[in-house]
């Protein structure tokens, strides 16, 4: 039997991560935060690399490439903030690649289709200078008006085609730096990107850059047409964003006091900030495909985790079909190196991806039990099976109670989809209040998904969405408003995730479970984690939040464990 040919992506973006191909497949991925516990940590990546190492049961000699990407440098073998793993060897061989066409590579390694368009759009890719160096044969589809800047020009959108063997730039964008000026909407990111506004917009409002997602969550709060202007223009097939709106916003936040004092103000701005990046989504994307068109979208890049945008994309029907890559944002950049590799380097054929987002390291029973031992206040169980366990903890839900759920390999990108997640009943009085205020330590207006079984999201939801990555949203049903309320925001969406047996089957066996007991076939999901703090990847950081919040219960597969 031959060697399986490993190929290693890493990320040093901020949002740093590793991930390890064999024979073309995902066998582990990790994001660099789960592992040092610092938000959107990046920079060095040997913690990374070593966890996919170790949890596949190698060593570097096993590699047969790497493959990484940088935002603005290119990182040497040896050191990038501190001493890498690949500092004592001249093997493997190290590629590097842009920022772009790591996200590019991302969605059409994990994506369904064997040929497809690609749209990349964030808030600042690679520098012109490095994307050339890196690719000088890509010079022709760069703007002739930006060869010879006199400033930093950084790349802000991107199109693709993926042939089946391989991927060929169509229209790539580029855009200034922002100038480095003391204002409300000075950001160290480029002038004209979708990404810079929402993350500046985001700024204004919460005075800092925690988690801009939130912006999202804040806009079901907001009127409509309060404001009449627009942010973005389109110009001969580029996008741009204007300036005369700024003169508009003179109030931006100065904390969470006064943004609660304020709080209807701040949620108009959200929500037409929103409804700004909607139209600049659609707008550029129908310009790209009406050049260019094709059947098969992949959309990747920060600003594809938008899902209220993603999911106005869909309606569109600007396209047969759209697959949201789940780890769009820069933590995902690692996982198109590492399919860069496999398909464009070693020019090896594209493998059928299994639809999962989940590759981290098992846990055994021996070190769940190695961490119970400093809990004796709290009393456990182990079940003997699934099922049992599962009987027990939906029984547990439907009496309301709290549940930490810790099971398998942790998912890759921002959501938790059921391996690492807080668990609860989306109907009972007050219990998104709870889990905001004693649990996940928050905004009250931060909102809740739904976890659905798939052949039930028609029953609760108008459009009926295939959304295993919790990254589209829909409309709750009027008639299961009040069973749903703990999961639907304040205009009636909710950010639905629809549960996928082959790859997510305990979890899915939990909500048909729920189901018999409670006749509702959705749980409250959110992941397993409190403001501030990155998801929990091991036992002993899912215990140690289980000791500082209101949770009823922590699940570490069949341990059940109670206060």
């Amino acid at each position: 039997m031959s060697k399986p040919v490993y190929v290693l992506g890493t990320g040093l973006s901020h949002n740093g991560s590793a991930v390890l191909l064999k024979d073309g497949h995902i066998c582990v991925a990790i994001e660099k935060e789960r592992l040092t516990r610092i938000k959107h940590d990046g920079g060095n990546d040997t913690e990374a690399v070593q966890y996919c190492l170790d949890a596949e049961g190698i060593t570097l000699k096993d590699v047969t490439l790497v493959v990484q990407c940088a935002n603005f440098e290119i990182p040497e073998r040896d050191r990038y903030k501190g001493k890498r793993v690949f500092a004592e060897t001249d093997k493997p061989e190290i590629v590097n690649i842009s920022h772009h066409l790591a996200h590019a590579y991302s969605a059409v390694g994990t994506s369904p289709f064997d040929e497809c368009a690609v749209m990349v759009i964030d808030g600042c890719g690679s520098p012109l200078e490095q994307f050339l160096e890196l690719h000088p044969d890509q010079q022709k589809h760069v703007p002739e008006e930006i060869l010879n800047p006199m400033e930093m020009f950084c790349e802000k959108d991107s199109f693709y085609h993926y042939n089946g063997t391989e991927l060929i730039p169509l229209v790539k964008d580029f855009s200034p730096m922002s100038k480095l000026q003391e204002t409300a909407f000075t950001l160290p990111t480029t002038q004209h990107s979708i990404g810079g506004f929402y993350s500046t917009i985001s700024k204004y409002v919460f005075s800092d850059m925690d988690d801009v997602g939130k912006l999202m969550g804040l806009a079901p709060f907001g009127e409509s047409g309060i404001f009449d202007f627009e942010a973005f223009e389109f110009l001969n097939g580029r996008l741009f964003v204007k300036n005369d709106w700024k003169n508009r916003f003179t109030n931006p936040s100065q904390g969470y006091e006064y943004f609660k004092e304020y709080f209807n103000y701040y949620a108009n701005v959200a929500l037409w900030a929103q409804q700004q990046v909607e139209k600049a989504v659609i707008q550029c994307i129908t310009n790209r495909l009406e050049q260019f068109p094709h059947k098969n979208l992949c959309y990747s890049g920060g600003v594809a985790l938008n899902a209220v945008a993603n999911a106005k994309l869909e309606d569109s029907a600007v396209t047969e079909n759209i697959y949201f890559e789940p780890a769009a944002a820069d933590n995902g950049l690692a996982l198109g190196c590492a399919f860069y590799g496999w398909l464009e380097h070693l020019k090896m054929p594209k493998q059928k991806h299994n639809g999962s987002t989940c590759f981290g390291k098992q846990y055994t029973d021996a070190e769940i039990e190695s961490v119970l031992k400093d809990y004796s206040q709290y009393t456990f169980k182990k079940f003997s099976t699934k099922n049992e366990m599962v009987h027990y903890v939906a029984d547990k839900l439907n009496e309301g109670k709290t549940v930490g759920w810790f099971q398998s390999g942790s998912e890759f990108g921002p959501r938790s989809l059921g391996r690492r997640s807080i668990l609860a009943h989306p109907g009972v009085n007050g219990m998104k209040d709870h889990i905001n205020s004693n649990i996940k330590f928050r905004e009250d207006f931060r909102p809740f998904a739904p976890a659905v079984l798939k052949e039930h999201v028609n029953e609760y939801f108008s459009k009926g969405r295939y959304s295993p990555y919790m990254i589209l949203v829909d409309q709750t049903k009027p008639q299961y408003m009040e069973q749903l309320k703990n999961v639907t925001h304040k205009n009636g969406s909710a950010r639905v995730q629809t549960v996928e047996e082959s790859w997510n089957a305990v979890f899915a066996e939990l909500l048909e479970e729920f189901y018999k007991q409670s006749g509702i076939a959705v749980l409250l999901n959110t992941s397993l984690n409190k403001k501030g703090m990155p998801i929990v990847e091991t036992p002993q950081e899912a215990l140690n939040l289980f000791d500082i919040t209101a949770l009823d219960i922590m699940v570490l597969e069949n341990y059940v464990i109670e206060k």
